[in-house]
């Protein structure tokens, strides 16, 4: 064979075991480190299988094993920060443990995460960490614990689904910034998002995300305290590409009566946002004031910095990886970490201006 040839055939147990003058089976124990086999043996089989640069087939030791010493974990949209480090903490987590991550995004739609639980499955990976792009279609995560499969969710909770959940009540800490909008002056508070739904927002529509969900309803409950609600005009959802969210940004700023506060829930959004607002010649906080679910360092570097609910993505990451790791080994489960958010005050919040037309 010309040694031109880009394409390297694979080597198989066959070579190795000829190379150290055993047999096959004798060559597959040694390797796969079961059943009886000399010393003799097993050291000429590893020196043949390192001289011929050796690679186990993984598939084919799983369905040996039963074990792939692989996670799947499937995230709505890798782009965002958020899941980005979510899932640093798990990879890094389950490297130390000696397990290979397989990651898949969805794009938060359903249908491509049923596809993608079954392709990891289909994989034989040991367990799953799902960020459900749904709190209520849940069939196919439900067919996860069906087939015995290790499974935790991640930032998200899903509906009537007996699994556990590593995820931060965002109830108090929208609560929380909410009062502190209201104590600065502001009524007119707008919340955008990517949560898809059939319909624009309305007062006890059910929504597809827990994570919305809570969000929304500590807003609620810190504007009815003020004799306020949720206003149907100001809560907007399905925010999808930068020019959508751009879009949404200046509907509300523009409206006969304007936001005077703009609420992003996470930080791709943030970045139009902001885009639009100065589009518009506006100032943040002297025009509109601006609040973000999570902290990134570009959120310390921008003039002014910007005022942030932070939460531990990271450490959720790594306790969802944890969680997961302890079933696969059938080890009984701990008590789940503290994880809390916070609201970090910085420049982007000030006292409304008196509301004025903006062209």
């Amino acid at each position: 064979m010309s040694s031109n040839n880009p394409r390297r055939r694979d080597v198989t147990v066959a070579d190795v075991a000829k190379a150290a003058q055993v047999s096959k089976a004798q060559a597959a124990r040694a390797l796969g480190n079961y059943g009886a086999v000399s010393d003799d043996v097993r050291e000429r089989v590893l020196a043949a299988a390192e001289e011929l640069a050796y690679r186990p087939n993984e598939l084919a030791r799983s369905m040996n094993t039963g074990k792939s010493n692989t996670i799947g974990v499937v995230v709505g949209d890798i782009e965002n920060p958020h899941f980005g480090l979510a899932t640093r903490g798990i990879t890094d987590t389950a490297k130390k443990a000696g397990f290979n991550v397989i990651l898949i995004n969805t794009d938060e739609d359903v249908s491509a995460e049923v596809d993608a639980v079954q392709v990891l499955l289909d994989k034989r990976v040991d367990g799953l960490i799902v960020a459900p792009a749904s709190s209520l279609k849940t069939g196919h995560l439900q067919r996860v614990q069906e087939a015995a499969r290790p499974l935790v969710l991640l930032d998200r909770a899903a509906g009537g689904l007996a699994a556990q959940a590593v995820a931060v009540d965002m109830t108090e800490i929208a609560y929380e910034s909410t009062r502190y909008l209201l104590s600065e002056g502001h009524r007119r508070i707008a919340f955008i998002s990517t949560l898809k739904t059939d319909a624009p927002f309305a007062g006890g529509m059910l929504l597809d995300s827990s994570q919305i969900a809570e969000r929304l309803d500590g807003m609620g409950r810190a504007l009815s305290e003020e004799g306020l609600a949720l206003s149907a005009d100001l809560v907007r959802l399905n925010a999808g590409d930068a020019a959508s969210i751009r879009s949404i940004t200046r509907d509300v700023l523009l409206m006969p009566e304007p936001a005077t506060a703009v609420v992003a829930s996470d930080g791709l959004i943030a970045l139009s946002v902001i885009e639009a607002i100065q589009e518009l010649g506006l100032s943040i906080p002297g025009d509109v004031s601006f609040l973000m679910y999570d902290d990134f360092a570009w959120t310390r570097l921008t003039t002014p910095p910007l005022t942030v609910i932070a939460q531990p993505v990271y450490d959720m990451g790594v306790a969802a990886a944890s969680a997961l790791i302890r079933q696969i080994e059938g080890r009984k489960p701990t008590a789940a970490p503290d994880l809390a958010a916070r609201l970090i005050k910085r420049g982007s919040v000030g006292a409304p201006r008196t509301v004025k037309a903006y062209s």
